[in-house]
């Protein structure tokens, strides 16, 4: 049998990253794509952010967030729920804020690094 081969009976590990509003764990990541879990404290906000490259769409498996999308200068408040999603394509300027404890699946192209911060409370700009 090849390396490769048993790869495919292999049991993958969850990465744990911290972060100033929660945590991430992501489940997968290939150079094709990456999934992660977001945990979002309740009255915590990511940055007010876009990318480049990087596309993503959102999950919200349980709570209660507003997002924050801006294209063009025309900036709206969207409310979303445990249920439903949303798509973010590049360039979308966007900003998540839990408005109770918050866990949002995140699936996305592999560009991790691509975040370009525009607004952070945590002071990441």
């Amino acid at each position: 049998m090849t390396p490769e081969y048993e790869q495919l009976f292999e049991i993958h590990h969850i990465t744990h990253v911290a972060k100033p509003w929660g945590y991430e764990l992501i489940f997968a990541k290939t150079d094709k794509y990456v999934g992660k879990i977001l945990h979002i404290n309740r009255g915590e906000s990511l940055s007010l952010q876009y990318h480049e490259m990087k596309e993503e769409t959102l999950y919200v498996v349980d709570g209660e967030l507003r997002l924050t999308i801006e294209h063009d200068g025309d900036r709206r408040e969207l409310m979303l729920r445990k249920g439903e999603s949303f798509h973010i394509p590049p360039r979308l300027i966007h900003r998540m804020e839990a408005l109770a404890d918050t866990d949002v699946a995140e699936v996305s192209t592999p560009e991790l690094d691509d975040v370009v911060r525009l607004e952070d409370r945590y002071g990441r700009v």
